[in-house]
């Protein structure tokens, strides 16, 4: 069970019978989870009709998912890990390097989730720009 940019909180038993695209970002209003979060936002059409739901995860708070979640006007819920318990248990808290530095973060990934809650498909170490294509086109197809 974790928040949502609302308040609400949701888990992934709450969308059996659905597809799930469970995505991990960074952080929010950078460039590349802008880009990614956008091009899910302009894909919720083609994702409703196959019976898909998108759901974007990353530690920051209520508040920062909600700013980010209004300026790009996105149309999913952004849920907070901000212990990034979920994050770890699928894998993705990673320890990163940045110009030398080292420090632990989300590592951008994707993870298909079936109607019956079975992960189906992993991208692990997703570029931003024309995953969501990826991934539609996959629904469809």
């Amino acid at each position: 069970m974790l928040p949502t940019d609302s308040g609400d909180s949701v888990s992934l038993s709450d969308f059996l019978g659905a597809q799930v695209v469970l995505y991990f970002y960074p952080k929010d209003d950078t460039p590349g989870c802008t880009v990614q979060a956008c091009d899910f936002r302009d894909r919720t059409a083609s994702f409703e009709k196959t019976g898909t739901v998108v759901l974007g995860v990353s530690p920051d708070s209520e508040t920062s998912h909600a700013k980010f979640k209004e300026k790009f006007d996105l149309d999913f819920p952004l849920l907070v890990d901000e212990d990034h318990a979920v994050c770890e248990a699928y894998g993705v808290w990673k320890e990163r390097s940045m110009y030398g530095r080292n420090y632990w973060g989300v590592e951008r990934s994707t993870f298909l989730i079936d109607e019956m809650g079975v992960v189906i498909k992993v991208w692990r170490k997703v570029k931003p720009e024309g995953h969501a294509d990826e991934i539609e086109q996959l629904l469809s197809g």
